[in-house]
């Protein structure tokens, strides 16, 4: 996330918040792609991270961007962290451990996606190639220690990582050693809402499995296709994994109020500074838990949109929903994740099927996968029936809806041309992780250092 929201609006009661989110629904001519998407920050020299200070730096990138760019400059005291453009069109963050992210543009079509992201990539290799810094793309950082992972000045990193070992294991491996791509879709009502949030959540694992590729840490294989999906595990499930209400045939707004109400808080900004609040839910807040404390302690509209972006289950609500189980991956990927999402939940036949094809799983099977997708990959299963089988269904399924949007690009092709890389997963039973792998204990010797050639951006 680029930049904290400031919104003074007083918040009176729950009411408020529901309507917060009931506002985000909007006809289905205004839907909309977002895509996400992190990487690795390292010097082509020696394949080590990028600190935040100095001459060839992540600052120095953020600057370089905003001198190509103009964007807007995000600050968090004398230090930049961000980079926003000034009509909501985009934004350049950075996350714990110097990942570098671009939030994308909210854009009609997946051709759209794809060529932003290959201009997003083209301007910063120009920033990046005269102080030696190139970019990883994979789900885990497959060499540096968590000591040896640079830690960015941002206040609200610092809380959090005070707070993280509090509440799991893996925590600090969540904020300073994984990437993430993932894509942000909207809903045109509570019922649309429910439906997409439930599909979502329940496809999310199989999501994971597609797309693993963090099988290496500190320089060795980790046991594991994606250990940053098994890192989400342990990370916080006070506010992570797969919610179960969410698999309620009258899960609403209200629902996710509730369970957002308490869960703990992370911070709220008053004049530039955060102040920690992770003593207190977002419920306590309401009545008063930090009268006394701070002198501005009535809780506002910012207050509660700061929190909705603490919270991390696998689908996140906002005024759109959130995409977030899958793993970091080449430039390809970044299309083919927004791909497989927008064709299962962009189009109402797409939708049904995938909504029938899952409606038998509960949520103690979605949660087995879960667990099990991180070793296993594709060859998990999901209700006594292997995941590459899902996959190859639900694959279909997304082509389906892709075909029926029939949005084409200046070759008249239409947008499953994006989905070829699953397609390649598919027919070869074997995920990037696993051709990591292979290679590691082929071609690389033994050893990571090739990736940093082979997958950079």
């Amino acid at each position: 996330m680029a930049r904290d929201t400031t919104d003074h609006t007083p918040l009176t009661g729950k009411t408020e918040l529901i309507d917060y989110l009931a506002a985000g629904s909007k006809p289905r001519e205004a839907f909309r792609i977002g895509t996400e998407h992190e990487k690795f920050a390292f010097f082509r020299a020696d394949n080590s991270p990028v600190p935040y200070f100095g001459d060839a730096s992540i600052s120095a990138l953020l600057k370089g961007m905003q001198g190509k760019l103009g964007w807007d400059p995000i600050m968090d005291g004398e230090n930049i962290i961000g980079l926003a453009e000034a009509h909501g069109q985009g934004a350049i963050s950075i996350e714990p451990g110097g990942q570098f992210e671009l939030s994308g543009a909210p854009v009609e079509t997946l051709h759209e996606t794809c060529r932003e992201s290959n201009q997003h990539l083209a301007t910063l290799r120009e920033v990046a190639e005269p102080m030696g810094i190139r970019f990883l793309g994979i789900g885990g950082s497959p060499k540096w220690t968590l000591a040896e992972t640079p830690r960015m000045p941002k206040s609200r990193y610092d809380i959090m990582t005070r707070y993280m070992p509090k509440v799991g294991s893996k925590g600090l491996d969540m904020m300073y050693r994984t990437c993430t791509i993932q894509v942000n879709l909207d809903f045109s009502s509570e019922e649309d809402m429910r439906r997409k949030m439930r599909v979502g959540m329940k496809l999310q694992p199989l999501a994971t499995a597609l797309f693993a590729s963090s099988p290496f840490t500190e320089n060795k294989p980790n046991g594991l296709l994606s250990w940053r999906g098994d890192i989400w595990r342990d990370t916080d499930n006070a506010r992570a994994g797969a919610l179960p209400f969410t698999f309620n045939a009258d899960f609403g707004f209200a629902d996710y109020v509730e369970w957002a109400l308490d869960v703990p808080m992370y911070f709220v900004v008053r004049d530039g500074r955060y102040h920690d609040c992770t003593h207190i839910t977002f419920r306590q807040f309401m009545n008063g838990g930090l009268k006394g404390e701070i002198a501005a302690w009535e809780p506002t509209l910012g207050d509660w949109t700061n929190h909705l972006s603490t919270l991390f289950p696998d689908v996140r609500l906002k005024r759109f929903l959130e995409m977030r189980g899958a793993d970091g991956g080449p430039w390809r990927r970044i299309c083919a994740l927004p791909a497989f999402w927008v064709g299962l939940l962009y189009d109402d036949s797409a939708l049904d099927a995938a909504d029938e094809l899952t409606s038998g799983w509960s949520h103690s099977d979605v949660n087995a996968l879960r667990d099990a997708v991180p070793a296993q990959g594709l060859k998990a299963a999901i209700a006594g029936k292997p995941l590459m089988d899902m996959a190859k269904e639900v694959v279909a399924i997304s082509r389906s809806g892709l075909k029926a949007r029939a949005r084409l690009n200046r070759e008249g092709q239409d947008e499953t041309i994006f989905l070829s890389t699953l397609d390649e997963v598919l027919a070869k039973k074997s995920t990037l992780a696993d051709d990591l792998l292979s290679l590691f204990h082929g071609r690389w010797n033994g050893s990571v250092d090739p990736v940093f050639d082979e997958y950079q951006y």
